[in-house]
């Protein structure tokens, strides 16, 4: 898990897009880009990357407690259970995104995780048929914001019924569950 907000940033080589923040940094130096296997965290990260769209990263990141609360410790069985009922009191929460696309989506995000995984025994059997990607990228400059891979998985999670799944939300999910590793050359996290 994360530092708390508010530790020191050492002064390791790091993605510069983590920038100085404690948060940021922490979420960088333990999550982002390491292979994720857990179907619960897999539904986390998701729900998460769609709430994300159009905001930064770090301001979902600062609300993920809120929404750990907000939708049971992503429980997908729970999530796949709230009805129009626990969506309006969901709108009400400060600590979340309260935007009612987004909030419906993890809804219905919830309840297509749970037939991919009836068909596939996991969600991640289903996510990790291949295996990860690592690149060898020197500069952000040259990390692209969609790939093949994550219009492929996007096209095929909207076949599946799945909501704000476009390609750029799936290849910051593919990214931050690990499917690819985009740590640039110099930074500590490289995968060797």
């Amino acid at each position: 898990m994360p530092e708390p907000a508010g530790a020191p940033v050492d002064a390791r080589p790091r993605c510069p897009w983590c920038g100085a923040d404690p948060l940021y940094a922490a979420y960088h130096d333990q999550e982002w880009g390491i292979p994720v296997h857990d179907d619960r965290h897999l539904f986390e990260l998701l729900t998460l990357e769609g709430a994300q769209a159009g905001l930064s990263w770090i301001t979902v990141l600062r609300k993920r407690e809120a929404y750990r609360r907000a939708f049971a410790g992503f429980d997908p069985r729970v999530v796949a259970g709230y009805g129009p009922d626990r969506v309006e009191a969901l709108l009400q929460d400060p600590g979340i995104v309260r935007n009612r696309l987004k909030v419906a989506s993890a809804v219905t995000n919830a309840r297509a995780f749970l037939e991919v995984q009836a068909e596939f025994g996991s969600f991640d059997a289903y996510l990790w048929r291949s295996g990860p990607r690592v690149n060898r990228w020197r500069s952000m400059a040259e990390v692209p914001a969609v790939t093949p891979e994550a219009e492929a998985l996007s096209k095929d999670l909207r076949r599946r019924g799945f909501k704000f799944v476009g390609p750029t939300i799936m290849y910051a999910y593919m990214q931050a569950a690990g499917l690819v590793d985009d740590h640039l050359l110099d930074c500590w996290k490289r995968s060797r």
